[in-house]
C-alpha cells in the first residue's frame, strides 16, 4: 500500500508546485498521474518514492519503493547486469558483495522483461529505450512491494510500450502496488484503476472511468480529446484520440 495524505511541495516558500494531494494505492492496483509539462508529475512521484520530502502532508508506504526514473544515460560505463544488480543493494549487507542469489534475482528480472541478451552491454552504449528497460529490471530485482515509475514509456517503441504495460499489469496481479506518471492517457486507460490529474484548478483524483473522459482530458491538456470504443475480440474497449490541429 502507498498513501499520500495532504502532500504539498514547493521549491520556495512562495511558489508551490502542488498542494493538497491525497490518494491511496492499494496492493494489486495501479494509479496513474497525468498532466501537462511542468505540472509537477515527476516531483509528485519522487515524493511518493521517498526521494523528496514533502513540505507538508505525509507519505506512507508498506516497505520500500522500487523507483524507475526516466533514462538519461550515465557517465559510468557499467554493464547492464551490474546496473540491475544495484537494485539488490537493500538485500546486501554492509561491506559485502552481491552473492549468487542477488545475481539470480537480477538475471530473472532481465529475463522477465526480455533483455537478458543485454546483460554484458555497457549501459551508455544502449539506446534510450533499452536503458529504460534496464532501469525497470533494476527496480523489479529490488523485490520491493511498491513500484514507482516516472514516465516508464519514455524512449520506447510501440512493441516495448506494450511489453511494459503488460508486465506492469502482471505485477499488479502478483499483488504489487504500482504508481506511475505518464504522458499517455491511453496507457493509464489500459493499466490504471485510479488516476491523479495534475494541473488546471489543482490536483484531482478519482477512478479511471471518472477521470479519463473527453471533458477532463480536453481541459487538462488544452486540446480536443475524445475517447472511442473499439472491438477487441468478444469485448469492447476504450481508447483515446487527440484531435491534432484542434479539430
Amino acid at each position: 500500500m502507498l498513501e499520500l495524505d495532504g502532500v504539498g511541495f514547493g521549491y520556495s516558500p512562495r511558489e508551490w508546485t502542488f498542494r493538497g494531494v491525497s490518494f491511496k494505492v492499494h496492493a494489486g492496483t495501479a494509479t496513474a498521474v497525468l498532466g501537462p509539462n511542468g505540472s509537477g508529475k515527476t516531483t509528485l512521484v519522487r515524493c511518493a518514492a521517498g526521494l523528496l520530502s514533502p513540505v507538508e502532508g505525509a507519505v506512507r508506504r508498506d516497505g520500500d519503493a522500487g523507483y524507475v526514473p526516466q533514462a538519461h544515460g550515465t557517465a559510468f560505463a557499467y554493464p547492464a547486469l551490474e546496473m540491475v544488480l544495484m537494485g539488490r543493494a537493500r538485500q546486501v549487507r554492509f561491506f559485502r558483495s552481491p552473492g549468487p542469489a542477488d545475481r539470480a534475482a537480477a538475471l530473472e528480472a532481465m529475463d522477465r522483461i526480455g533483455i537478458a541478451e543485454l546483460q554484458d552491454r555497457l549501459f551508455p552504449t544502449l539506446s534510450g529505450g533499452e536503458q529504460q528497460l534496464v532501469l525497470l529490471a533494476r527496480a523489479i530485482a529490488a523485490g520491493c512491494p511498491v513500484l514507482v515509475l516516472d514516465e516508464p514509456a519514455t524512449g520506447l517503441d510501440l512493441k516495448n510500450q506494450a511489453r511494459i504495460l503488460t508486465l506492469l499489469r502482471e505485477l499488479c496481479s502478483d499483488g504489487m502496488t504500482v504508481l506511475l506518471s505518464t504522458h499517455h492517457p491511453d496507457h493509464a486507460l489500459y493499466l490504471a484503476d485510479r488516476v491523479v490529474l495534475m494541473g488546471g484548478s489543482g490536483p484531482t483524483t478519482g477512478t479511471a472511468d471518472e477521470m479519463l473522459t473527453d471533458g477532463e482530458l480536453s481541459a487538462l491538456y488544452g486540446v480536443p480529446v475524445s475517447t472511442v470504443l473499439y472491438d477487441d475480440g468478444d469485448t469492447q474497449q476504450r481508447t483515446i484520440v487527440v484531435h491534432y490541429g484542434g479539430r
